[in-house]
């Protein structure tokens, strides 16, 4: 079997898909797997073996063999068996249909259910409104289509040596000492500036972890959020706190701290899925997100959030110019639960999963 699997365009919803991959590779020991992959997103999957070959896509890169047509040959060339689309693009389902693969797996979503032979129907209520549910089941459904039963929701990631090198090179530059704990904090998240705590409130939760937790703090950051970084070291004005934003950046790196990290302290982003894949203990910060959607089931992770009227709304810029969901998420409650999981990260791990909301009832099949 030669199946082609479009991933996800965002690094989080990539990490949730790795069950995904992991069935589809466990079904098809012998096939030939093929991940279609954006550049940017593509080292999360590095030191992992289930593809064959990785194919880097964007249609709007500067470079011709990356784009569509180039694509679009490719896959008429290697002639698939089955495409598996993760997005929900109808350009997926497109460029499917215009390389020939005769077998198209996707949800049927945004009018383009004439280009797929297999069909699945998101979750909806009686009204026909989308019904929110994790996104590791929702991935994994497209998998029991072709027949792979999976065997569970667990994420996974891999760091090569010259990722675990690279943090070693970071955290001596930095002079970190982490033999009393390390967190990590993250601010970052490409959806929007909606998700971000105020950098004064990490600045205040950085002081506090070094002062009263004694824990060395590492800042992460993308190359965008640079500025934000080094801002919280600056406002936590601390020896034991210290920024990303003046060393050489990447995926693997990012990885391989949160692998090493007692604690993550992050927004819904790409960072909070690696502490799952790691089993490393987590509080993630909500606002504009539903929690519904990027459950992990992770048993170290902690999600806060502070109800407001007008949210979860969902929109990656703030509608209403307030942003009172992150800002009325105080420094004190946070530290609070980073305390908390600091405490039993040093005890034998709990396996109790902290959750504000309810689970949604919706399973694939």
């Amino acid at each position: 079997m030669n199946i082609v699997v479009f991933c996800p365009s965002l690094i989080g919803d990539t990490v949730m898909a790795t069950p995904t991959f992991r069935a589809l590779r466990k079904h098809f020991p012998a096939g030939r797997l093929t991940a279609v992959v954006k550049p940017n997103v593509a080292p999360v999957l590095d030191g992992l073996d289930w593809f064959d070959e990785t194919i880097l896509f964007h249609p709007r890169s500067k470079l011709r063999e990356q784009r569509t047509p180039a694509l679009v040959r490719r896959l008429r060339a290697d002639r698939p068996d089955a495409a598996v689309l993760l997005p929900n693009s109808i350009r997926t389902a497109w460029i499917s249909r215009l390389s020939g693969i005769k077998r198209r797996v996707g949800y049927e979503r945004y009018a383009r259910g004439w280009l797929l032979t297999d069909r699945l129907a998101p979750p909806r209520d009686a009204k026909g409104k989308l019904l929110p549910c994790p996104i590791v089941e929702y991935y994994l459904a497209l998998a029991h289509a072709l027949g792979c039963p999976g065997d569970g929701v667990r994420l996974e990631l891999a760091t090569t040596p010259a990722d675990e090198a690279a943090a070693d090179e970071a955290l001596a530059t930095l002079g970190v000492d982490v033999s009393s704990g390390l967190v990590c904090l993250n601010n970052g998240g490409a959806f929007g500036p909606s998700k971000a705590w105020p950098v004064e409130y990490f600045g205040v939760l950085a002081r506090r972890l070094a002062e009263e937790a004694g824990v060395a703090v590492v800042a992460l950051c993308g190359p965008s959020e640079r500025e934000e970084s080094r801002r919280m070291a600056e406002l936590a004005a601390h020896p034991k706190v210290v920024s990303l934003a003046d060393r050489p950046l990447s995926l693997g790196l990012s990885k391989a701290l949160v692998r090493r990290a007692d604690l993550l302290v992050t927004t819904d982003s790409g960072p909070r899925h690696f502490a799952a894949a790691f089993g490393t203990p987590v509080v993630t910060l909500f606002g504009p997100t539903r929690i519904e959607w990027t459950r992990t089931n992770h048993p170290h992770a902690i999600h806060l959030y502070h109800p407001v009227p007008c949210g979860p709304c969902q929109r990656p810029v703030c509608p209403l110019g307030h942003h009172r969901c992150m800002k009325l998420l105080t420094p004190d409650r946070v530290f609070d639960a980073a305390t908390r999981t600091l405490t039993g990260r040093r005890s034998p791990r709990s396996t109790h999963l902290r959750l504000e909301t309810k689970e949604t009832s919706w399973r694939p099949g």
